[in-house]
């Protein structure tokens, strides 16, 4: 498991989750375009999402970390969560007191993915910023030549004119121009 963090001091931020898919699946996003199922193939795909919050002592972008890598109705949890949970302690994003939530409803696109068995989050990107980064980091990952949309708008509820899940043809070279092209984006 390999979490890449950039920026700090701050607990809020952008992130993209790296998951892979063992089994094809016909998946509804909750009610993303009507609840219409959505035929996944096995392989990569990249989620871009943030947690902004700023209430003083909080942690929004460990919680929201944590709760992704949580399942519904008491399943198992992805196998890196409790890494996680280790290394946001370790580097000041959260505090002795993070907790994975005890009742997961879903509620986001991408829970529904991430609450399928067949699904794990294999690598982390964090981008420590209380800058709104979310469509800035979800168009770089959609321009890349390792990527393709898997529905326009998906994982995008709150954004116009974005998707923010995408198919990853290669996860290492993905993963590679991402960490290479975020220090430009966060530096301007």
């Amino acid at each position: 498991m390999q979490i890449t963090c950039f920026g700090n001091g701050f607990r809020q931020g952008t992130y993209a989750l790296f998951i892979v898919l063992s089994k094809e699946l016909s998946i509804a996003f909750g009610k993303f375009l009507g609840g219409r199922k959505l035929l996944l193939e096995p392989g990569c795909y990249i989620y871009i999402g943030s947690a902004l919050g700023n209430r003083s002592a909080s942690m929004p972008l460990a919680r929201r970390l944590v709760r992704h890598a949580s399942r519904s109705n008491g399943n198992p949890p992805h196998e890196l969560r409790d890494h996680m949970v280790r290394f946001f302690q370790k580097n000041s994003l959260a505090g002795p007191g993070l907790q994975p939530p005890s009742q997961k409803k879903l509620h986001w696109h991408i829970d529904y993915l991430l609450d399928n068995q067949h699904a794990q989050i294999v690598r982390l990107l964090i981008i420590r910023s209380p800058d709104r980064l979310e469509t800035a980091l979800s168009h770089l990952a959609a321009s890349l030549d390792e990527t393709s949309t898997v529905a326009q708008g998906l994982g995008a509820g709150d954004v116009r004119n974005s998707t923010h899940l995408l198919s990853v043809s290669n996860l290492d070279s993905c993963f590679t121009a991402l960490e290479r092209t975020i220090p430009p984006l966060i530096n301007r």
